[in-house]
Formats: C-alpha cells, sequence, structure tokens
C-alpha cells in the first residue's frame, strides 16, 4: 500500500484528487495536492512527500502529484474548478473578527466603529449558522475591578446594539477580559485607545 505525508509548512488550504481513492491506497498516477491561499490571502508551505520522491508547494495554486515523482506543476482555475469545485464549496466558512473602539471611560463607540457594527451584521447574516463571541476589553487606566465591570459593560452594550440591528436570535457569548490582555502592552495607568475596544468574533 502507498503511503503518502503532506507535512504543512503553515496551516493553508490543500485539496487532494481523488481523495477515496488516496484513502484506499489506490493512487492513480493523475492524483495530486494543489495549494490555495487562505481566506485572509496568506499563504504557507506544503512538504509532499511520495513513494518517488518530495515536493515543496510554496506558490498558490501549485500542485504535485502525490507519489512525488515530478515537479511542482501550476494548476490553474478551470483545472481547480474541475477536479476540486465540490470540495471548495463545502469547505466552512472561515471565522471573521472585528474590532471596535471606545471612547475614553465610558461604553460610547468612536465615530469609525460605529459605522462598523452595521458591517458585523451584514457578515453574521450572510453566514449560513452563525454563532457569536463579544469579549469587552480596557485600557489600563482606573483601578482592575473597575476596568473588568467597564469592559463588560461595553461588550453588553455593543451586544445589545447588535440585536437591534437585526441579530436578536443570534447566539452571542458575552464576556469581559478587562484589562487583562491588552492589545498593546502599556505600563498601568496608561490610557491607551486600541486597548478600549470589544473583540466580536464570528464562526
Amino acid at each position: 500500500m502507498n503511503s503518502f505525508k503532506f507535512p504543512f509548512l503553515g496551516a493553508k488550504l490543500v485539496y487532494a484528487a481523488c481523495i477515496v481513492s488516496l484513502l484506499a491506497g489506490c493512487a492513480g498516477p493523475q492524483s495530486y495536492v494543489a495549494l490555495l491561499p487562505s481566506p485572509d490571502g496568506s499563504l504557507g508551505k506544503v512538504v509532499v512527500q511520495g513513494q518517488r520522491g518530495e515536493q515543496l508547494l510554496t506558490k498558490a495554486q501549485q500542485g504535485a502529484l502525490l507519489d512525488g515523482s515530478k515537479p511542482p506543476f501550476d494548476v490553474s482555475n478551470e483545472q481547480l474548478q474541475r477536479d476540486f469545485g465540490a470540495a471548495m464549496k463545502a469547505r466552512p466558512v472561515a471565522p471573521e473578527q472585528f474590532l471596535l473602539y471606545f471612547q475614553t471611560g465610558g461604553s460610547e463607540l468612536t465615530p469609525e466603529s460605529k459605522v462598523l457594527l452595521q458591517t458585523v451584521v451584514e457578515h453574521a447574516q450572510s453566514r449560513p449558522s452563525v454563532d457569536m463571541s463579544v469579549i469587552g476589553h480596557s485600557d489600563t487606566q482606573g483601578a482592575a475591578d473597575a476596568n473588568e465591570a467597564l469592559a463588560l459593560q461595553r461588550a453588553t452594550a455593543i451586544a445589545e446594539q447588535l440585536r437591534g440591528l437585526g441579530l436578536a436570535d443570534t447566539a452571542m457569548a458575552i464576556e469581559s477580559h478587562g484589562e487583562r490582555n491588552l492589545l498593546v502592552p502599556t505600563p498601568d495607568e496608561t490610557p491607551e485607545p486600541r486597548n478600549r475596544r470589544v473583540e466580536i468574533t464570528l464562526r
């Protein structure tokens, strides 16, 4: 039985042609893998190790035969759709994260973040199903327990606004991290705008 290894140098998208045959240990001469970018556009590397050699994939839409016998080759959009179209349509939607920032000392969003709220709603509604986490954060100005409460107030306020904008039936996990997970590390009593935030993750 043939065996194949696909060591990942970065967590990226790889598709194997004839995957049923591969799992049965019956890969044909044209069976191959193709490297695709992640949804965020980043690209890693994949090593294809077969009985006849080892090949390194480093470019988007680059393929290699499963037996490792030939150098990597380019895979056209047409060939990708023909060989992997069903698999690409079936892959789960990647999580998305949004950062909303606040004015000093309260739960009032900055003007730019108010605009972003509607984008969050649109992206949530475009998913077949969605669960959402809403995590509040603060900077280090003030007492830690007060910042914990303030961050929860921020997360709760944002969740209420999102429900009012059309996400009333969406499952939301609301948490406070206070000043424990700073986006920008600072000393105590530092008013850092980027730490006054709510992180929203759509899954």
